[in-house]
């Protein structure tokens, strides 16, 4: 469990370093509104992955179980749902009202699973020379 609880908080970290570092470097190279769409969407990540992962750490905590029982995952699964129905309503009128550019946007939205390749990446790393050695 502690090794998933590392992992988590790798994730959460790479996800604003990633963030801040494509965020600065999209500024210098790149237009405004694909520079704002990068940060934009990697800020909209970011907190809906830290919100989600407080979520789940305050739901399934073991007397909260014991207590609701299988309202937990009913619970968990409408804060999703309003999460991803208010991403969706402000990611929309950020193109519809042509803020960023959908690209940028895209970019940005891919910081999390950004985080988790490299998050996969270092736990095989760490696997593969344990095995070895």
């Amino acid at each position: 469990m502690r090794d998933i609880q590392k992992l988590v908080d790798f994730v959460t970290t790479s996800n604003w370093l990633i963030l801040l570092f494509g965020g600065s470097i999209s500024l210098m190279a790149a237009p405004l509104n694909i520079a704002l769409g990068i940060i934009i969407g990697g800020v909209i990540v970011a907190v809906n992955f830290h919100l989600l992962k407080n979520t789940l750490k305050k739901m399934f905590r073991p007397e909260v179980v014991a207590e609701r029982g299988r309202s937990v995952v009913s619970n968990v699964m409408v804060k999703y749902y309003i999460r991803f129905a208010i991403s969706g309503i402000v990611i929309f009128l950020l193109i519809s009202k042509h803020i960023v550019h959908p690209l940028g946007l895209l970019a940005g939205l891919s910081v999390v699973v950004a985080s988790i390749f490299m998050a996969a990446a270092l736990a095989i790393t760490r696997l593969l020379f344990k095995e070895a050695v």
